[in-house]
């Protein structure tokens, strides 16, 4: 109750030391004036969802039989050229299971 009076206050009420402002209202116009640094979340091309963002990320290189190794895991990789380094970005979905995005030059080839 106390904290949520103060918060009310502290916004709404109180002045700027600086700009001799209100809170609120001096949020509310840089906002107007596109002068603040919150910015929308956005999802910048190539990648697809968040999981392309907040993951673990690695290199590999594909051997000639379009496999990579993992802590002694043999993954196959589809639609991948052997020789080449590919990123993985590994999103973990609960502590077993984790979901694997293979990319080449920027462009998604294998999940």
């Amino acid at each position: 109750m106390v904290l949520n009076h103060e918060l009310h206050r502290y916004n709404h009420q109180r002045l700027h030391s600086t700009t001799q402002e209100i809170h609120s209202l001096r949020f509310q116009r840089t906002l107007k004036e596109n002068q603040s640094l919150f910015r929308e979340f956005t999802i910048k091309p190539p990648y697809q969802s968040v999981k392309d963002i907040f993951c673990f990320r690695m290199d590999k290189t594909i051997d000639p039989y379009r496999r990579i190794s993992i802590n002694n895991l043999q993954l196959e990789v589809n639609h991948a050229t052997p020789g080449k380094t590919i990123n993985l970005r590994i999103y973990p979905s609960t502590n077993e299971i984790s979901e694997i995005s293979f990319w080449f030059d920027g462009k998604l080839i294998d999940v």
